[in-house]
């Protein structure tokens, strides 16, 4: 496939990348995580084939979310490509303030899109943003410390499992914490993990009747655990670690276990970057016996702001980055290990991809995360570590501060989820649930 797309390339086979248009430079938003850097590397090859400049915004995950949403909203027209997610795509693409991507040439293979992907990015059908890589969340851990405890870690493990070896595995005075969990605020940081986690001890978010579920032994349970586990086994300051800082804190050496995006796998066993990247195991995000795992669902993918001048430009890049194509020319230049996951039916059936360690882990979290039904108990929204719903991201960014607090000591579990419940009540009550 690679070889028979470059060998044509030449006599412009891909009729979309390769029809003449004027050259426009294009400025896309994105969030400074590592996949999306490499693609910054490579946007030569994408000028080179046609013409276009990109221009790149790049920011930390909660300020990109504030950004976009912003920009979006006012129809300000700053960007012509948006880094956005499985949250924000279908709210967008039902207000028509996204470009339906339903003109994709054959090329592009739309089928080929993971049905978990395609069905979170789509409105009624059709798509509104093509994932550049998709996610759930796993354990990775240090085997070598794991053997030191006398434990062997099961594919499948139990909450009480990882906080025992959690607990054997933490070694302060060497600076050497056996879990490494997000703390920081924000819908997208501490409350995606805390609402999986919450999934797997029998909460939710809201019951069949849309009142707030943050006064429920559950809720109480999944934070009672969360703190008593961090505070015995976790990182100092971790109420203001996110992805990235718990991605470098894992690096060098300094967390027995780190349940995080499955996207990470790539980086821990990255040698460049990763001190213990010979080191590092896999499992499933942990349960409870109860029928659910603490694992998520993401895509982060790119779309087109119905605001645009530069539509077809845009259309462009999306193609090329989101292509299998894309795929080949990140394995060639980088190693199969760095391709964006999780994203196409074809890379899973590769077999130069499957001999990368993390892969089929990778593709059973995500199949074994369900939107339509997240929690143990019935919910009235879909969503796994989110709820659909546009009122959510400013009710979980207040909830993600009340929690952050809790676990920096500057509140108790009661006080934290009190607050919770009194703040989502009043806020859904004003949006008229």
């Amino acid at each position: 496939m690679a070889f028979h797309y470059r060998a044509l390339l030449g006599a412009c086979a891909v009729a979309a990348l390769c029809a003449p248009a004027n050259a426009e430079t294009i400025t896309i938003a994105t969030v400074n995580n590592g996949d999306m850097i490499r693609m910054q590397g490579l946007t030569d090859d994408f000028t080179a084939k046609t013409g276009h400049d990109v221009e790149w915004v790049t920011l930390e995950e909660n300020v990109l979310r504030q950004r976009v949403t912003q920009d979006i909203a006012t129809k300000g027209g700053q960007f012509d490509i948006m880094t956005i997610g499985m949250y924000e795509t279908p709210i967008w693409g039902k207000q028509d303030w996204l470009v339906a991507l339903d003109n994709l040439p054959d090329s592009y293979d739309t089928n080929d899109i993971l049905p978990a992907m395609r069905g979170g990015l789509s409105v009624d059908g059709t798509l509104y943003a093509a994932p550049f890589y998709g996610e759930s969340s796993m354990i990775m851990y240090r085997t070598d410390l794991m053997e030191k405890a006398g434990l062997e870690m099961p594919d499948a493990p139990t909450w009480e499992f990882v906080a025992d070896a959690a607990r054997k595995m933490t070694d302060k005075d060497n600076e050497i914490y056996g879990i490494c969990l997000r703390g920081k605020a924000g819908w997208g940081e501490n409350m995606a993990f805390l609402t999986a986690m919450s999934n797997s001890f029998g909460a939710r978010w809201f019951d069949m009747d849309w009142k707030p579920q943050f006064d429920s032994p559950e809720w109480k349970q999944t934070i009672d655990f969360y703190l008593d586990l961090m505070n015995e086994a976790g990182p100092p300051g971790a109420s203001t670690n996110g992805f990235n800082e718990n991605l470098s804190l894992f690096q060098q050496g300094k967390c027995g276990m780190w349940i995080d995006a499955t996207v990470a796998a790539s980086f821990v066993t990255n040698p460049d970057e990763s001190t213990v990247a010979d080191k590092v195991g896999f499992a499933l995000a942990p349960d409870n016996g109860l029928g659910k795992r603490s694992n998520w669902l993401w895509a982060w993918a790119l779309a087109i702001p119905a605001g645009t001048q530069k539509q077809e430009a845009a259309m462009q890049f999306i193609e090329w980055a989101t292509s299998e194509e894309y795929l080949d020319l990140v394995a060639e230049k980088e190693g199969w290990a760095n391709v964006p996951p999780g994203t196409r039916t074809s890379l899973y059936e590769n077999p130069e991809y499957a001999k990368v360690p993390f892969a089929k882990m990778t593709l059973d979290s995500i199949n074994s995360a369900d939107p339509t039904d997240p929690s143990v108990q019935e919910v009235p929204y879909v969503g796994v570590q989110f709820v659909a719903i546009p009122e959510f991201a400013g009710i979980a960014t207040q909830t993600g501060q009340e929690f952050a607090a809790a676990l920096a000591g500057q509140q108790t579990a009661d006080e934290a989820l009190s607050k919770a419940q009194t703040l989502t009540a009043e806020e859904m009550e004003a949006a008229g649930y």
